[in-house]
């Protein structure tokens, strides 16, 4: 219900498949950090903990449940959050792949990629020289070749195989296409409101990161989903505080943590998600906000509750 809610969620992607370790000593890739990392941005103000995992002895981005097993359960013991599981993964994996840890561990939350694309970080692999794994150097400079694809097929198939499970959907749109994509996967009956969409801007592939974007964005859910939608706006590298900030005073929710920027600030990396979370909370609060508790953030997005996961 776009614009009538006066509590802003703030969302926290702590690691991701497309920042490698060589970026930033801060960003978590092993069971222990991964878990330690989402405790502290939930003590800092995040209702909702995004989570890719990652190979515990690699680092590699990974889709197996055994990677998701060890930190699901202590997260769940120490904090209230709700658990949003990535569906994306990997850009070279199959949808089939993809859904298995949101299917297996039943979630509260997990994303759903609207569109396909040409979601590209290449250009990264030009700045570094030294890399802690020998699989980051290929993955990042070959990124250019890739496609990520989410067909409608594939839509289809993640929605009816995860339906069962009653899992909010965190639908995330790189383009205005995506967003009429959705409005047509709702009108066949994949999707019922009130749905959550990720206004997703920065990534090389998708839309720039920019306020006329953001506004362009918002007015087009607006038009396709009028009161049936909920929103929030994930911005990568330095635009992330700074859109997030216009976001909040747009009736819109927030996203921040390592996975969108590992920056604190301008040049300057962070110490941590909590660090982020901790930002924009301040921000948030400090431009006449409230900021959203776990149980607030269910009851916004009609969600089935922590106590009906698999872990």
């Amino acid at each position: 219900m776009a614009g009538k809610r006066n509590k802003t969620i703030i969302t926290c992607a702590v690691t991701g498949a497309i920042h490698t370790p060589t970026m930033s000593d801060a960003l978590p890739y092993t069971y222990d950090a991964i878990a330690e990392q989402a405790i502290e941005a939930a003590e800092a103000g995040a209702s909702i903990l995004h989570l890719h995992a990652r190979n515990n002895e690699t680092g590699a981005p990974s889709v197996d449940p055994a990677d998701f097993a060890p930190f699901l359960p202590r997260i769940k013991q120490a904090t209230d959050a709700v658990i949003n599981i990535s569906t994306g993964g990997s850009l070279t994996l199959s949808i089939q792949d993809r859904i298995r840890p949101a299917a297996t561990f039943s979630a509260e939350m997990c994303s759903m990629n609207m569109g396909s694309m040409n979601f590209s970080f290449h250009p990264l692999a030009k700045r570094y020289d030294n890399w802690k794994f020998d699989w980051e150097r290929d993955y990042v400079a070959n990124s250019d070749g890739n496609i990520f694809r989410n067909t409608f097929k594939d839509i289809r198939e993640a929605a009816e195989t995860l339906a069962p499970h009653n899992i909010k959907f965190e639908h995330e749109c790189y383009d205005v296409g995506h967003l009429y994509n959705l409005k047509f996967c709702m009108d066949t009956g994949l999707f019922k409101a009130p749905i959550f969409i990720q206004f997703v801007m920065g990534i090389l592939g998708g839309i720039g990161a920019d306020i006329d974007n953001l506004v362009f964005m918002k007015k087009t859910a607006d038009k396709l989903f009028g009161d049936d939608y909920r929103w929030s706006i994930l911005a990568a590298g330095n635009a992330q505080i700074p859109m997030a900030t216009t976001a909040s005073q747009m009736g819109g929710n927030v996203r921040v943590g390592l996975e969108d920027s590992l920056f604190i600030a301008r040049g300057e990396l962070a110490r941590s998600n909590a660090e982020q979370v901790a930002k924009i909370r301040r921000i948030v609060e400090e431009l006449g906000c409230d900021v959203a508790t776990p149980e607030e953030a269910r009851e916004i997005l009609d969600l089935k509750g922590g106590d009906r996961v698999a872990f």
